[in-house]
């Protein structure tokens, strides 16, 4: 293969990240008057596989041939009940990779009023919603909580590689900010998406 050969099949392209299998996008909507928005966030479903019962935003898998802003709209209107012209993307927030290999496209939105007093939930996923002031987030800190990732690599021989006595694997470190609102916890990857939409907005 020649250097123009390389760079033909390569123009063009968008970089991604490596190693992710599975795309996903969320919605963060604001609802209220503009002086005094409040963040809307669903609690899942009980009956859920996955993470029954916690907080999160609206969202899901993008499907193929679907952007992720798409797909934030779409699957709003569809755990909503609500009509996908009632939401809108006001912008794109920072991407969130997962070391288990999935890429989470977040935005931030806006959700008609008027049209979230009508939603019909999808109770198969979604069990109920509240709304928390932005202000709460833009002045109160969350905690924060760690864990580590340990390598787990006995099986690869480093000692063929060059390595007889071993190899250095790096860790890693995972920081878990837990926001409170009265009985409901707001953590995980929704609280990592909230805590840094309350920097880039104090940032501005």
């Amino acid at each position: 293969m020649t250097c123009e050969e390389i760079t033909r099949r390569l123009a063009g392209r968008t970089p991604m990240f490596q190693d992710i299998t599975t795309e996903y996008a969320v919605l963060a909507p604001l609802v209220g008057e503009n002086s005094v928005p409040t963040l809307l966030f669903e609690v899942r479903a009980a009956t859920l596989r996955r993470q029954p019962g916690e907080v999160c935003f609206p969202g899901g898998r993008v499907e193929p041939g679907e952007t992720p802003a798409d797909c934030a709209l779409r699957e709003t209107a569809e755990e909503l009940g609500i009509p996908q012209s009632a939401a809108q993307i006001l912008a794109p927030l920072d991407l969130l990779g997962h070391q288990s290999g999935f890429l989470i496209h977040p935005f931030l939105g806006r959700i008609d009023a008027e049209a979230l007093a009508h939603a019909r939930l999808n109770s198969a996923e979604v069990d109920g919603l509240f709304t928390v002031p932005l202000d709460f987030f833009l002045t109160t800190e969350p905690q924060l909580y760690h864990y580590d990732l340990v390598p787990d690599a006995d099986h690869v021989p480093v000692d063929q590689l060059g390595f007889p006595h071993g190899y250095p694997w790096r860790g890693g470190r995972v920081e878990v900010p837990v926001y409170r609102w009265n009985d409901r916890a707001i953590w995980g990857l929704t609280g990592r998406i909230v805590r840094r939409l309350a920097a880039l907005l104090r940032e501005g």
